[in-house]
């Protein structure tokens, strides 16, 4: 699909990331616009918190006021109005809240990463964010991309094997969510489970991604590469397997060349993982 002619010659794909920022910029908003631009898309950006923290840790944030988010939200979309939209870390039930509704006026691909739980297993919002991002953000998504733990807390179910990604993905869409993927590791393998709403035959279609675990180390920021590679793909009318598919390529490639910067964690290299798999 072509895109409009704007003043200037040939309008560029545009994705919004709505996010927290890491002035590290190994994860939140920074990795968004560094994955959204190594594809090619014009990334703009609302950010919902401010970090202190560096490789070694998070010292501080600071949510941002809702009538700040707004007007910085109103004041980007009047002017570049987006392809898609992702949303990443947004901290408490109020902020969610305040999201779910300023998307709700937007008519492009919403995906949704939960930032909630770490890929470890430690909570990173409380029970009424939690409560939220079910009932208000879920139901405006277009893609919700939780890992395993994210997953079973949204699901309310347990997930002990790859049998079980099927039963939390029902349970997602039971909750208004039309595609759902979710990330986990099995043994010495990654499985990356898609789920997709039919309105036909009423049973979901699934397909199921397994390559082997490639331990990266402490590395950090993985899961918003691979949804901000997602958003990318649909902001430049990719359809959603096909996104999926060429953003797991781009983040196993910067997973096996993490960019080792500071003292403590890693990050992918954007830069390497897309001369692997954008532009050769």
């Amino acid at each position: 699909m072509n895109q409009p002619e704007t003043p200037l010659g040939p309008r560029h794909p545009v994705a919004l990331t709505i996010a927290g920022s890491d002035p590290s910029g190994g994860a939140g908003m920074q990795a968004d616009l560094k994955t959204l631009h190594a594809f090619g898309v014009y990334g703009s950006a609302v950010v919902t918190l401010l970090t202190v923290q560096n490789t070694q840790g998070v010292e501080a944030v600071e949510m941002l006021q809702m009538d700040f988010f707004q007007s910085q939200f109103d004041c980007v979309t009047s002017d570049i109005p987006p392809d898609a939209v992702k949303t990443g870390a947004l901290g408490t039930a109020e902020m969610i809240a305040t999201v779910a509704a300023a998307l709700s006026s937007l008519k492009c691909p919403i995906v949704v990463d939960p930032v909630m739980i770490s890929k470890h297993g430690h909570a990173i919002i409380d029970d009424g964010a939690v409560d939220a991002l079910r009932t208000q953000l879920l139901p405006v998504a277009s893609l919700v991309t939780p890992n395993r733990f994210e997953a079973e807390r949204l699901a309310e179910t347990s997930i002990e094997s790859e049998d079980d990604l099927a039963v939390a993905a029902t349970r997602l869409h039971d909750q208004g969510v039309p595609a759902v993927l979710i990330k986990a590791q099995f043994d010495n393998h990654a499985v990356d489970f898609l789920s997709l709403r039919s309105g036909q035959s009423g049973r979901p279609e699934t397909q199921t991604w397994t390559t082997q675990w490639i331990d990266g180390g402490n590395l950090h920021g993985t899961g918003c590469v691979l949804s901000a590679a997602i958003t990318a793909g649909l902001a430049s009318q990719k359809d959603l397997v096909s996104a999926i598919e060429r953003a797991r390529r781009f983040v196993t490639a910067g997973i096996a060349s993490p960019y080792r910067i500071g003292r403590g964690v890693s990050a992918i290299d954007v830069l390497e993982a897309s001369k692997k798999t954008i532009r050769c």
